[in-house]
């Protein structure tokens, strides 16, 4: 049984109901604590998106004054994740938070058991009477990173690596591979699901076979297992960039650049629109580049300024067209070509 961790303070709640009305809530009584529940299959501690998510709750719990309790360390699996949603549903909270788009079904059906609780799931594409989905366009500033890879590569190959086949991620290595065909559909990407994102060992090896097939610059949508692929990109000089959070703060050596998408603000914003009366039941709430606080494309100093003109460019006339053409992309995962592309390099 996974352990249930607490972060709660405040005043005593009183014992009052939120009525709802169409899918949206009247302001939160100033004499109840909201209380929310969280759950993330992975670590809280990977320096990526779980810990991402985790902060947006630290957030909510600090700044919107209410009652947090999480769940993580759960194996991604439709019955481990139902087990945990259940605990934290049947623990009395007023909005449990599913992390990741790999809770989308797990979520919907725990959400149809628990009417009287509300339901999001960050990076979802799910909704019902009870339940919503917040998502940060990732394959935005992944877009971006693809263009940023197609200006920079030298040996007209990059990579892509990721761990779980889950909606985002796909999403992620389409926007990637479109920017990357957007700027010279001539470059050879190679792409790869391990089917975890935290082994360390696995995204070590992957890394290191992408590398010997010729990619110097590799886009990393990975968690705890980042520490892998940095060590390979580091051991080979192979840039790599990263995603969720600014890596290039963390290591500009290794990294050239890092598709920012900060879901902690996604967790935030689900937690203040609940208090707030705005929580929308049965919608998906989506935020983009047009908020650079949430999605944009870090880069290293030394990415030349041309680079960093063009990119600039792309994100100013062609963000809206590539949106548009996302949902095609998506629906094969990677637009194919022959010689362009090797899915499942390992």
């Amino acid at each position: 049984m996974t352990t249930i961790s607490r972060r709660q303070f405040g005043l005593t709640a009183a014992a009052l109901g939120l009525p709802a009305l169409n899918g949206c809530a009247s302001i939160w009584p100033k004499d109840k604590t909201l209380s929310v529940g969280a759950l993330f299959a992975g670590q809280v501690t990977d320096k990526g998106f779980m810990e991402s998510g985790w902060r947006g709750l630290e957030k909510a719990r600090t700044d919107l004054g209410v009652k947090t309790q999480f769940i993580d360390s759960v194996v991604p699996k439709k019955e481990l994740l139902m087990q945990s949603l259940t605990v934290l549903a049947n623990s009395g909270v007023d909005l449990v938070i599913a992390h990741g788009g790999q809770n989308n079904e797990a979520c919907a059906e725990v959400a149809s058991k628990f009417p009287q609780v509300k339901f999001v799931v960050i990076q979802g594409g799910v909704t019902a009477a009870n339940l919503a989905s917040y998502e940060v366009l990732q394959e935005e500033s992944a877009y971006l990173g693809g263009v940023l890879a197609a200006l920079t590569t030298r040996t007209g190959v990059v990579g892509h690596m990721s761990g779980i086949r889950v909606r985002p991620g796909l999403k992620g290595r389409a926007a990637f591979v479109a920017g990357v065909n957007a700027t010279n559909p001539n470059i050879r990407v190679l792409t790869n699901f391990s089917g975890n994102q935290d082994d360390n060992a696995l995204s070590k090896r992957v890394a290191l076979a992408e590398i010997a097939n010729g990619a110097d610059c590799i886009f990393t949508m990975l968690n705890a297992g980042r520490g892998g692929a940095i060590e390979a990109c580091r051991e080979k000089g192979v840039r790599q960039i990263g995603n969720v959070v600014d890596w290039v703060q963390t290591d500009p050596q290794v990294f050239v650049a890092s598709a920012i998408a900060d879901v902690s603000m996604a967790v935030l914003q689900a937690v203040s629109d609940l208090k707030a009366g705005q929580f929308q039941a049965g919608k998906i709430q989506k935020v983009g580049l047009q908020n650079a606080q949430a999605v944009r494309l870090t880069m290293a100093a030394d990415v030349p300024e041309s680079v960093r003109q063009k990119i600039a460019k792309v994100s100013e006339e062609d963000i809206c067209v590539m949106t548009r053409q996302l949902s095609t992309l998506i629906t094969s995962g990677l637009p194919r070509k022959p010689g362009m592309s090797r899915d499942d390099l390992i």
